[in-house]
């Protein structure tokens, strides 16, 4: 029997000078902590068929990123993308935490999630005790690495990088028709792996302009401000500190055009493991009871 939608979690907003971060808490409210982070264009609730797998470990704490679902940046737009850069991001995350009072925790990020993640664990690396990158590539060897196959399977890259108000205005006037190719691409292969609950929370949150331009200044920062953030932190010889896991689908784009493992040991002083699932892009949708399974395994 299904369990009712996020039944046995609270929602909450948290506020900072700078962000409005709505998150969702549940699980063993004693137990280890596990920070959730989601990709784009998705929110938190990607992540309720393995929260339900989760529950009984862990204390989990799944926030919206700034910019996505009920999560709201205040700071203007600056010309450097700096307010939404995964710089500013991994701050939310650990303003969070600092709220919850939790010192360290787990961190697993998927897509956008994961470019936080990878970023709060080298910024603040005494927070993070293990860290799981799901379906991601480091943002500077793929940019890197553009080649017409990568840009024709991630031209989102390209187009939503472009100046304002084009992309946002271009995904406005379709806004419906652009998420779900984009929730049935990336070897996904349509939209059956989606709880109806989930899209209706997709379709309500991304149609709004704000969201999209949100999601475009994401992107946007991820093609500058981020890129010089991680050339610093390889320039000063910094790498993520703690265990990595990374996970990555046998359809996706990650598998076909990139080796993420290597690439990741790279940056990596912990060690690092993992392997590709049976599934494209939308991994902890597509196999909710193996990625949980892994997460479990791994993050004790």
């Amino acid at each position: 029997m299904m369990q009712p939608w996020f039944d046995g979690f609270t929602a909450a907003e948290h506020h900072t000078p700078v962000s409005r971060i709505h998150y969702r808490t549940g699980g063993v409210q004693h137990g280890p902590a596990l920070v959730l982070l989601h990709g784009f264009p998705q929110t938190h609730v990607m992540w309720h068929r393995v929260a339900r797998h989760l529950a009984g470990h862990y204390r989990l704490v799944l926030p919206d990123l700034r910019g996505y679902g009920d999560s709201h940046a205040f700071e203007p737009d600056a010309p450097d993308h700096a307010p939404h850069s995964k710089r500013a991001m991994a701050s939310d995350i650990v303003a969070l935490m600092d709220h919850l009072e939790l010192d360290t925790a787990f961190v697993c990020g998927h897509d956008r999630g994961g470019r936080v993640a990878h970023r709060l664990a080298l910024d603040h690396p005494h927070r993070v005790r293990k860290l799981c990158l799901i379906d991601i590539a480091p943002t500077l060897d793929m940019y890197a690495r553009t080649d017409m196959a990568f840009a024709r399977a991630y031209y989102h890259w390209f187009h939503l990088i472009q100046p304002a108000p084009m992309p946002e205005t271009l995904i406005g006037n379709s806004a419906m028709a652009y998420l779900a190719h984009k929730l049935g691409g990336w070897g996904s292969q349509g939209l059956a792996h989606l709880e109806p609950e989930a899209l209706a929370q997709y379709q309500r949150c991304f149609a709004r302009p704000a969201a999209i331009h949100s999601a475009c200044e994401d992107y946007r920062a991820s093609a500058g401000i981020d890129l010089d953030h991680d050339r610093e932190s390889r320039e000063r010889g910094q790498q993520i500190a703690c265990d990595t896991l990374v996970l990555w689908g046998e359809r996706g784009v990650v598998q076909r055009l990139f080796d993420p493992l290597s690439l990741w040991q790279a940056q990596c002083a912990g060690k690092v493991s993992g392997w590709a699932l049976p599934a494209g892009h939308f991994i902890p949708e597509e196999l909710p009871d193996q990625t949980a399974d892994a997460l479990k395994v791994f993050f004790v």
